[in-house]
């Protein structure tokens, strides 16, 4: 059957709200490209299809194109757009009917595809409006396919109609997710993205932050039992970098073999649980320092946690922490030569100005640590427009550019106080936070990402050193209250309730594990259940829910009909008396049949069953004539 505009109008707008959760996932350039392809396909191809040679040529287009883009690296991300680009090159050969509803079918793939990237309220609602367009269509091109009359637009019957099919599933769905078993790993495996999602790395190198640092979305969330350290202290300590070889900070896989180090702590402790965004990497964040590791992790001997998996799904971990007095206070042989190792032939002038201030100082090595910072503080700015640094990155900073941000500062005040004499090495995670005051808890953002430096003294072990609060404190410590003036004051509550919203779902979808659901039941009153009577309990509210389907797919959409309802009650009634319509028995054949055995009804039985043929097979609707037989259903009596 040919395709009308209408119905071709439908497709495309369906395939349009089921593409643009996916779009929104993929790299930028990414999703405009798809987006602007799909629009000068549709047109091209709105009266007459493109030739065959031509379609060849843009699907081998279009694969070259998301794979340079994407930099040829195969992945899930790189999938998911050549699926979006397949989408959007497929209305060139929809001419039928039947193409359409392939179109449609094969646009069911985007809301899916969009579950492998973002699991977000903001991707299930788009995804529920595609279905919602689809189901529309579909429905729309079997009504022309049956002859039946379509009107141009959907009317709220046809929505109700297609929110029933999804009602049907719903509550087989609710029952899945609350109750079936949880288990400690998933039961299959996605490959994973091409392209990673921010985190922080083992590497660093100066200026390569430069975009991480402008994204202001939450890298992590943290709820307080009791009190909460100043922000000012909130320093969340993550990979830690000993070796550098001239440009890039590395964190050396040995050290996380080591025995943890020896702290002294205070009398201080912070009692947290951590909720951290999905990143492609297994390094945890703590508040310094860690007590001890949580279920599931490990904790390197300079106190670096690790996750055995990456963390690429949402996570929460329960945490207690301590600010240290002495972190390390006996330093091995081969940790302290880790920590004044720097590579020969690099940054001269900074090796002569660190021997000019040893020997001014003699043993002191707090004195050098002073020193530098005053100097920082008097000479330095912190900026995000920094060039890039040559051979001898350290040098050209501390003496020519003495300007940048935490990467910069950081790793040049190591090398510093390395060619001085002095241990040191980087460590980079975040810094502050933001406390939301609807759900009093902290966000701390990929903006808040920071290095700092670590200096051992002689009796106090390791101590922090931050070179960048010294130049720009406002930086490391602000918080949206500080940048209101710029703007945000406005939309600080929307964006306080919109981070809030996140978080529940977060927080009853996402992180919904097995102890979440152990919360779930003892509500309940359900203190613990097996994994057997989880099973049982799930089977049997499976049950109830495929009773509900059934009884909806038996009451279809025939039995809507006030009309219809009553003549089946009718029926019911006379069954009483063993005189029920047979399936397969015509209304007239079983009128006859029941005035037969009961002639005193017979008569009457006869005119309803002629005045409910007329009025359900009647090309013309009179309204007057069908409540009053409706009423006459209802009141005849066997």
């Amino acid at each position: 059957m040919a395709l009308d505009s209408a119905s071709r109008r439908w497709a495309l707008l369906a395939m349009a709200a089921c593409l643009l959760p996916l779009l929104l996932q993929l790299q930028l350039p990414i999703a405009l490209a798809i987006a602007a392809l799909t629009v000068v396909i549709a047109t091209l191809s709105w009266r007459r299809p493109l030739p065959a040679w031509l379609r060849l040529l843009l699907a081998m287009a279009v694969i070259m194109l998301v794979l340079t883009m994407s930099r040829f690296s195969i992945g899930r991300d790189t999938g998911c757009a050549m699926l979006a680009a397949m989408l959007a090159i497929k209305p060139s050969e929809t001419t039928a009917l039947r193409d359409a509803r392939s179109l449609v079918g094969f646009a069911l793939f985007g809301p899916f595809a969009t579950f492998l990237l973002d699991q977000g309220p903001l991707s299930l609602a788009l995804a529920l409006i595609g279905v919602t367009f689809a189901l529309l269509a579909l429905q729309r091109f079997a009504d022309t396919e049956s002859g039946l009359p379509v009107t141009g637009e959907p009317t709220w019957r046809d929505m109700l109609s297609v929110w029933r099919l999804i009602g049907i599933g719903l509550p087989l769905a609710l029952a899945a997710f609350w109750l079936f078993p949880r288990v400690g790993s998933p039961l299959w495996g996605v490959p994973e993205r091409a392209l990673a999602r921010p985190g922080l790395s083992d590497r660093m190198s100066p200026g390569e932050w430069v975009d991480f640092m402008s994204d202001d979305t939450p890298a992590l969330r943290v709820r307080f039992f009791g009190s909460a350290p100043p922000t000012s202290q909130m320093y969340w300590r993550g990979p830690v970098l000993w070796d550098f070889d001239g440009r890039t900070w590395k964190q050396p896989r040995w050290m996380r073999g080591l025995p943890r180090a020896d702290v002294r702590r205070g009398a201080t402790i912070w009692d947290y649980e951590l909720e951290m965004e999905p990143t492609d990497r297994r390094q945890l964040l703590a508040l310094e320092l860690p007590i001890d590791a949580p279920d599931g992790a490990s904790l390197t001997g300079d106190y670096g946690l690790y996750a055995p998996q990456p963390l690429s799904a949402l996570t929460r971990w329960r945490m207690r922490s301590a600010p240290p007095i002495a972190f390390e206070p006996q330093l091995k042989q081969l940790l302290r030569q880790s920590a004044l190792r720097l590579p020969a032939g690099y940054n001269p002038r900074t090796l002569a100005l660190a021997r000019q201030w040893r020997n001014e100082a003699g043993s002191d090595d707090n004195a050098i640590v002073q020193r530098a910072l005053r100097w920082i503080r008097a000479d330095f700015a912190y900026t995000l427009e920094t060039p890039l640094l040559g051979r001898h990155s350290v040098d050209e900073f501390l003496f020519d550019q003495k300007a940048g941000f935490c990467e910069h500062f950081s790793s040049s005040f190591v090398v510093l106080m390395r060619a001085a004499g002095i241990p040191a090495r980087v460590v980079t995670g975040y810094v502050g936070g933001y406390r939301n005051p609807i759900g009093d808890y902290w966000i701390v953002r990929r903006m808040d990402a920071h290095a700092w430096a670590e200096v051992w003294l002689q009796g106090r072990g390791w101590i922090r050193v931050d070179p960048t609060a010294a130049v720009a404190p406002e930086r490391i410590y602000d918080t949206l209250d500080d940048r209101a003036a710029g703007g945000l004051a406005g939309l600080r509550p929307m964006w306080d309730a919109g981070d809030w919203l996140r978080r529940g779902w977060n927080d009853l979808v996402l992180g919904f594990d097995a102890t979440r659901q152990e919360r779930m039941l003892r509500s309940f009153g359900i203190q613990r259940l097996s994994s057997g009577d989880l099973v049982l309990m799930f089977t049997l509210l499976a049950a109830l829910a495929l009773g509900w389907m059934a009884w909806l797919i038996a009451h279809s959409e025939r039995e809507r009909d006030p009309l219809l309802r009553a003549w089946h009650r009718l029926g019911d009634r006379y069954g009483r008396y063993g005189l029920q319509r047979e399936p397969h028995e015509p209304a007239y054949a079983w009128a006859e049949r029941v005035a037969r055995q009961r002639p005193q009804n017979g008569e009457a039985l006869r005119a309803l069953t002629r005045r409910f043929a007329e009025s359900r097979y009647a090309v013309a609707d009179d309204r007057q004539q069908r409540r009053d037989l409706l009423r006459a259903l209802r009141a005849h009596r066997p």
